[in-house]
Parts: structure tokens; C-alpha cells; sequence
């Protein structure tokens, strides 16, 4: 009894972890910006799925890639239930851009090429904030 008990609980756990897990982005409002010691300025603001919408972005790897040792991109797999700062660090290294410069790349770099979405800064890291509705 205690077993099944216990396999019960340990399953409902897992799920909860999962779904929340699966969901974290869809909700995601701001950048988290934990990743700096001293930040200049207020984390970037961006609606995950909103964004992913109007830019009609449906493949995580688009901008959550992965590269393998050899600095190539690895065009199936996706980095998208890891921390961008689990691999950029505040400096960078090697090959790896720190992660502003990692930021600014991806994103900025995405609404230059396109000639859509903010590139200047106070367009995403606004000072007071925001709704969901924004």
C-alpha cells in the first residue's frame, strides 16, 4: 500500500513538474536578467508567446539553438528548457558569446535582418511594468 502510495505522489509530482516546465515561456513577460552582477538597466521585456506569434515563429531552435563542441550548429535540438546563461556566461569565452552580447545578437540582430521589432535600447528595457495586454 505504502508503495503505491508513494509511486501516486512521486507521478502527480513529476506531472505538476513538467506542465509548469512546459508552460514557464508561454507566460514569460521579462527577460530574466539574474545572470548579471550589477544590471544598467531593467530586464528586457518580451512576451514569449505573443512575440512568437506576430513574428510567426513556430521552431523553439530558431532562437533557442545549440552548437556541438566543434562551434557547429546542431539544426534539430534546442536549448529551450535551459537557462540561456547556462552556457553564456558574463564574459565571453572561446567561442561563446557572453550573454549580452549573446542577447543582442539573437535578438536585436533577428529585428535588424527582418526590419521589424525594437533595436533601440529603451524599446526593451523599459522602466515601468508591463501587463500581459501590452
Amino acid at each position: 500500500m505504502k508503495k503505491s502510495a508513494f509511486f501516486i505522489f512521486a507521478s502527480t509530482i513529476l506531472s505538476l513538474l513538467i506542465y509548469v516546465s512546459a508552460h514557464a515561456q508561454e507566460d514569460m513577460l521579462m527577460i530574466n536578467n539574474d545572470t548579471f552582477n550589477n544590471p544598467q538597466r531593467s530586464p528586457a521585456v518580451f512576451h514569449h508567446e505573443k512575440h512568437n506569434e506576430a513574428a510567426q515563429i513556430e521552431a523553439c531552435n530558431k532562437c533557442h539553438h545549440v552548437y556541438d563542441k566543434n562551434g557547429k550548429l546542431l539544426e534539430d535540438e534546442s536549448s529551450e528548457d535551459q537557462a540561456c546563461s547556462d552556457c553564456h556566461e558574463l564574459e565571453d569565452s572561446g567561442r561563446k558569446l557572453s550573454a549580452m552580447k549573446a542577447f543582442h545578437t539573437r535578438c536585436k540582430g533577428c529585428h535588424e535582418k527582418r526590419e521589424n521589432g525594437p533595436v533601440m535600447c529603451g524599446q526593451c528595457h523599459v522602466r515601468k511594468p508591463v501587463s500581459p495586454a501590452e
